[in-house]
């Protein structure tokens, strides 16, 4: 599969996508650690006492709050190696933040992660993927994937994710305490 083909076009701004999307969206995380400058001076907080101000993370929590509201169901599946890192310790416990807003996220262990996308997406409603890049964790840019059989494939290893995946709070009691 190479949804990253040359004749996908450059993906629409992925606030945008989700103001156009009109049931679910679903995001497949599969770094080790993101490195968005937002995320820089809550890590370094949480890493020192265990806590941060979660400010840095308020505008993706309103998007959420709205999108629930509307009836949207939006879910993501984090794909970590174990035992966590210490970046993924912190966004375990910020993922609690997330679910309250409405937003399910599951973990996924990468040695149960075989057979799925080798790639950073989102994917909307079923039918459009903003397949994302990066750059040392940052986010560089995004393709819109619109191809029918790579979108079937995306829906069919999305579900695999899903059901392979444990909830974020179920992972937590395991995962979150251990250093």
């Amino acid at each position: 599969m190479s949804p990253a083909s040359a004749q996908n076009p450059p993906a629409p701004d992925l606030g945008q996508l989700f103001a156009e999307c009109e049931h679910t969206a679903f995001r497949l995380e599969l770094l080790e650690r993101y490195n968005s400058p937002n995320l820089r001076e809550p890590l370094r907080r949480y890493l020192a006492d265990g806590t941060t101000d979660m400010a840095w993370l308020e505008g993706w929590l309103a998007t959420i709050r709205e999108r629930v509201a509307e009836g949207k169901i939006v879910r993501r599946v984090r794909v970590v190696s174990l035992p966590l890192s210490d970046y993924n310790r912190f966004g375990l416990w910020t993922a609690a933040f997330n679910n309250e807003a409405g937003e399910d996220i599951r973990y996924l262990a990468r040695d149960d992660a075989a057979g799925l996308p080798e790639f950073d997406h989102w994917l909307f409603d079923s039918r459009r993927a903003a397949r994302m890049s990066f750059d040392d964790g940052v986010a560089v840019s995004s393709t819109l994937i619109d191809d029918p059989n790579v979108l079937v494939e995306l829906n069919h290893q999305r579900d695999a994710a899903w059901h392979r995946s444990v909830a974020r709070d179920e992972f937590a009691v395991e995962h979150l305490d251990r250093r």
